[in-house]
């Protein structure tokens, strides 16, 4: 069991925005997730990998396949508060579900650095 969260590498966003980004699509997806697949999760480490995507529109191909999978997700929209305008789509969180689920859409993706 894991959980993903892809990040918009193309915003150029500070590390700590990436981080409380990050947070926003952890607990969104969280919170859409099912109750076995939360408890599995809690039980084996909740475990969480952050990979990147270069653009929006990559987002939402992954986003669509998320969706198609049946996998819990939340796409995260800013509240621009600080670095970014208002409502832009800065990450999608993802799980948590079974690994094999979740790398059959992500294995490509390059974790973020």
């Amino acid at each position: 069991m894991k959980q993903v969260i892809v990040m918009r590498a193309d915003l150029k966003m500070s590390r700590g925005k990436i981080a409380a980004q990050a947070c926003h699509g952890s607990l969104g997806a969280y919170k859409r997730a099912s109750e076995n697949s939360i408890k599995k999760w809690e039980r084996e480490g909740e475990k969480k990998v952050v990979v990147k995507v270069e653009s929006l529109e990559e987002l939402f191909e992954v986003h669509e396949l998320v969706k198609a999978a049946g996998i819990a997700s939340c796409l995260v929209r800013d509240a621009g508060h600080t670095e970014i305008p208002e409502s832009t789509i800065t990450c999608l969180g993802i799980g948590p579900d079974e690994d094999e689920k979740i790398d059959k859409i992500t294995q490509e993706l390059k974790l973020l650095k």
